[in-house]
């Protein structure tokens, strides 16, 4: 057995899940641990999609360094230098060149370090060779940023264990437009209909309402872990979370103005990634400022969604965010659009329309004017669906959810959202009984 495979035995690759193959290329590609990862090219094309790879959001923490030369490089440089944690070999050669070349650039692999090899041939006899030398992963070129993503991904989040949690950024496009409102809910929604684990992290460190919005109190949170994030770990985030259900979780703001909240964009990150690591989703729900944390904090998290009114300073502000997210998220899906507090009478307001247009992106979801119930729910410390479930915002939420985790609203679920808000009324005919 060569050292390569002595270091790391791959095992035969595994059938994805439906959901897997169903889900967007980006969200198969999960975030990279701190790493080291030196590449060795033949093909200037294949160095062009690492350098795109390496400054996706998810490499961020990765060290990366892109080199001309292919295998024969490599070989040449790691006989007096150390080996990273992941080399990636780039190769025009065939097979039986490859495997020799492959030997010999294991003689200088130090232990724990994994390889990923791009070749021209899609031979699952070479396939199988690559892996009982113990490669990574073996990709045909040409190749891009999200395939060369997805691959490293999958060396470093073990499927047996459970997968890195989803982060959801829920900002406004402006003040007061209800961002806050709509991630609640939503994040609320999640938890019901798909029966899981959901905790909202509220970064309005001065002005939050989550625990308004839940009728929580609570003593510590999210602060707490800002101030001192190498600390936190699971025992820690369990003591600093407040449970409001079964599966809802809050990270309550402090809501207080007698202290500054000057945190790091690190330390909002890591405290972040903590959290991630014991939740499925995570919602951010963002305050209507701009710093470097809470520009961290978009940028770095999966999906994002921007909640803003049918006006034209809402439109501008949402143009402003949309534009930066192209720049900067080009491997990322667009962000997703929802158009709250619509239909005000006598109110002139630009047309979902217009909006989409303007913006060159569709609107996820567009909820009604409701002061009444929304008012209600938020003064009596409940979700809109705790406290009306037919109001016509509900069905907004339940679209949303789904449409942000991929999932379709099965009749089951369905039924268990009914007997959920009926469950109040059957209580009360029991007890007359």
């Amino acid at each position: 057995m060569s050292k390569l495979a002595q270091t790391h035995a791959a095992e035969e690759p595994m059938f994805e899940s439906e959901q897997a193959q169903n889900a967007h290329p980006s969200d198969r590609a999960r975030p990279i641990p701190r790493i080291s990862i030196q590449a060795f090219c033949d093909d200037q094309n294949v160095a062009d999609a690492l350098h795109h790879a390496a400054q996706d959001r998810r490499l961020a923490k990765a060290h990366v360094s892109i080199h001309m030369g292919g295998i024969a490089a490599a070989i040449a440089h790691y006989l007096e230098s150390p080996t990273p944690n992941l080399i990636i070999v780039d190769s025009a050669n065939k097979g039986p060149q490859l495997l020799a070349d492959l030997d010999q650039l294991a003689e200088s692999c130090d232990p724990g370090t994994k390889v990923i090899v791009i070749g021209r041939q899609n031979d699952v006899m070479l396939y199988r060779e690559l892996l009982k030398r113990g490669v990574g992963e073996y990709l045909v070129a040409p190749t891009d940023a999200l395939e060369l993503m997805e691959s490293i991904s999958n060396l470093y989040n073990n499927p047996e264990t459970d997968p890195v949690g989803h982060v959801y950024a829920f900002v406004g496009a402006k003040g007061g437009v209800g961002s806050s409102t709509v991630c609640h809910n939503v994040a609320w929604t999640m938890s019901e209909l798909l029966q899981t684990n959901v905790t909202i992290a509220d970064m309005d460190l001065a002005f939050g309402t989550t625990g308004l919005d839940f009728n929580q109190d609570p003593v510590q949170g999210i602060v707490e872990a800002l101030s001192a994030p190498e600390r936190l770990d699971d025992q820690l985030l369990d003591r600093l979370l407040t449970k409001c259900s079964e599966r809802l979780s809050i990270f309550a703001a402090p809501v207080v103005l007698d202290r500054d909240f000057d945190f790091s964009a690190d330390a909002c990150e890591s405290v972040i990634d903590v959290a991630r690591q014991n939740v499925p989703f995570v919602a951010i729900d963002l305050p209507h400022s701009w710093s470097q944390w809470t520009k961290r904090l978009l940028l770095q998290a999966d999906e994002i969604v921007i909640t803003a009114v049918p006006d034209l300073a809402n439109l501008r502000n949402a143009k402003n965010i949309i534009d930066l997210l192209k720049t900067s998220r080009k491997n990322d899906q667009r962000p997703h659009l929802v158009l709250n507090m619509a239909n005000v009478p006598k109110r002139q307001e630009i047309s979902v329309r217009e909006f989409e247009q303007a913006l060159d992106s569709k609107v996820l979801a567009v909820i009604d004017f409701d002061s009444e119930t929304f008012s209600q729910a938020a003064n009596h410390g409940q979700m809109l669906e705790e406290l009306n479930a037919k109001a016509k915002g509900v069905e907004k939420f339940h679209e949303i959810a789904m449409k942000l985790t991929r999932r379709k609203e099965s009749k089951t679920e369905k039924q268990n959202s009914a007997l959920s808000a009926l469950a109040p009324i059957l209580e009360k005919l029991k007890l007359k009984r």
